[in-house]
């Protein structure tokens, strides 16, 4: 539709996740009339990025050095391991402030439509952190979608032999949410996952 630079950001902005051609459109214009030094801070933060990010050797977390800085706390305990899809899911974990365990990110879950198995995530690299003898539980927190509880399944059958604790983060309805609106799946969830008050 336009000509040049301002189409080629439209068109790089556009395989952004979440960004379709209207939002990398108003992005891309956003840009365009956006004060100079508020560009400049933008690229620089995309290249400093790429260039210091990478992943925590133990955890695979995003890390600035070799460990990420829940791996270098020496406050959190060993013995329980938390395994999350992605990095996001650690930040909101760590957000309730109520686990202070250790973390496994995967790097996505099982999701055969897409041509991921259980080789295309870290899970050798779980089983190997496993056969230390140090985890006494391990925490499935995978997404509550499709992909998630096949992943969940898959992991709990193969640590179970090992004598480890598995456990799976309970779900069910949401705080301020209203019974009438809840699926049938949330809602026996709910019922599985109560607790005496």
């Amino acid at each position: 539709m336009y000509e040049g630079a301002i189409q080629d950001l439209i068109d790089e902005l556009g395989r952004l996740p979440g960004v379709g051609p209207k939002s990398a459109q108003r992005i891309a214009f956003h840009v365009l009339s956006a004060d100079p030094a508020d560009v400049n801070r933008l690229a620089t933060a995309l290249r400093k990025v790429k260039e210091l990010v990478r992943f925590c050797t133990t955890c695979f977390n995003v890390a600035e050095a070799e460990q990420c800085r829940v791996c270098r706390d020496p406050r959190r305990t060993n013995e329980v391991l938390c395994v999350v899809e992605e990095p996001k899911d650690v930040v909101a974990i760590e957000r309730t402030g109520e686990f202070r365990g250790r973390y496994h990110v995967l790097g996505g879950a099982i999701n055969p439509l897409e041509g991921v198995g259980p080789d295309n995530l870290r899970v050798r690299e779980l089983l190997m952190r496993l056969g230390t003898g140090e985890v006494q539980e391990l925490i499935l927190a995978t997404d509550p979608n499709t992909e998630g509880e096949a992943t969940a399944t898959y992991l709990g059958l193969l640590v179970k032999p090992m004598g480890i604790a598995v456990t799976r983060l309970a779900s069910g309805l949401p705080v301020g949410g209203d019974l009438e609106y809840a699926d049938e799946i949330t809602l026996g969830r709910a019922f599985e996952g109560r607790r005496a008050i």
